[in-house]
């Protein structure tokens, strides 16, 4: 009963003898008698509010894709125009052209980003739920002096720690590798501090039924905890993707066959007005990517969290 009361289960989902039997018992108040916070205009007032909302966030992301349609004549029409006249899929085909007249094929530009992409975001959600999980769960000294440190550290600009990293990336011997990008992509504060804030929801309660039946901390950690912080390593996921596909590698990387894509699509950009075609068709493949990934994992994100109504 304790559990019904406290919102873990739905009375709508209890058979309809047993919500009877609840309201009798005055456990529950009974559905008609409740009443909605807002009037009817409130409602539309909100919608109404959200909605201009909406067409401002989706505005930018309209813009770049007539953006990436428009011939040469459109992009330079003043005052600009926001939907393209004459559609057409020759910006594309230039930047294509361009790509191949590389020296270094464009596939490896691709494959370069790839790599980079996918070790430094699955390595950083592996890396920040391992050590999320002992400052969650777990009580040893000088846990809030390490998670002082943690928050702390995310204070800091990037542009502050450029030069100790780059000491410490060249002292390792790792400059002008993968490794110089990947490596300190799995450091990031941002990710441990989310995940060891989501899994402090879950109740010990699961852990130390799991201890009794035998499971050991690596079993717990894979078996329980990751499965039910899936919403949280998934945005984290989406974060850490997109800043590790936007990443040139102009810093670390010296080598031309070792650089990303986006470094060589802003050479392309860089070509003054004649490329400002491809260059628009670049903005348009940078932006596509992250929003793409977002749409594939955004039903794991924005399901309902197992853990939002758990209590020890």
């Amino acid at each position: 009963m304790s559990e019904i009361v406290k919102g873990q289960v739905q009375i709508k989902d209890l058979p309809p003898h047993l919500q009877k039997k609840l309201r009798q018992q005055k456990i529950v108040p009974s559905l008609k008698s409740k009443k909605l916070n807002r009037s009817v205009a409130g409602n539309a007032l909100l919608f109404f509010i959200m909605g201009i909302c909406a067409v401002f966030m989706v505005l930018p992301l309209v813009m770049i894709v007539n953006n990436a349609l428009k011939p040469l004549d459109e992009l330079f029409q003043y005052p600009p125009k926001i939907f393209v006249r004459n559609p057409h899929l020759e910006n594309f085909s230039d930047l294509f052209v361009l790509m191949n007249t590389s020296w270094v094929p464009f596939s490896r530009y691709l494959m370069n980003t790839v790599i980079i992409t996918g070790l430094g975001m699955v390595g950083h959600v592996v890396i920040a739920s391992l050590a999320a999980y002992p400052l969650a769960k777990h009580n040893f000294p000088g846990k809030p002096l390490l998670f002082s440190m943690v928050v702390l550290s995310m204070m800091f600009s990037w542009t502050v720690t450029q030069i100790p990293q780059y000491a410490i990336i060249s002292w390792l011997g790792i400059n002008n590798t993968y490794w110089a990008l990947i490596l300190p992509a799995f450091c990031f504060g941002m990710g441990l501090y989310l995940m060891k804030q989501f899994m402090e929801q879950l109740p010990d309660s699961l852990m130390e039924s799991a201890r009794i039946q035998g499971a050991n901390e690596w079993q717990i950690f894979w078996k329980i905890v990751m499965p039910n912080v899936k919403p949280a390593w998934l945005t984290l996921a989406i974060f850490q993707f997109q800043q590790m596909w936007g990443n040139t590698g102009s810093l670390f990387l010296h080598d031309e066959q070792l650089k990303p894509m986006q470094y060589a699509l802003q050479q392309i950009t860089a070509g003054g007005a004649a490329r400002a075609g491809a260059a628009a068709a670049v903005t348009f493949i940078i932006a596509a990517v992250p929003i793409t990934f977002f749409l594939i994992c955004q039903s794991s994100i924005l399901e309902t969290m197992t853990t939002s109504g758990m209590k020890d």
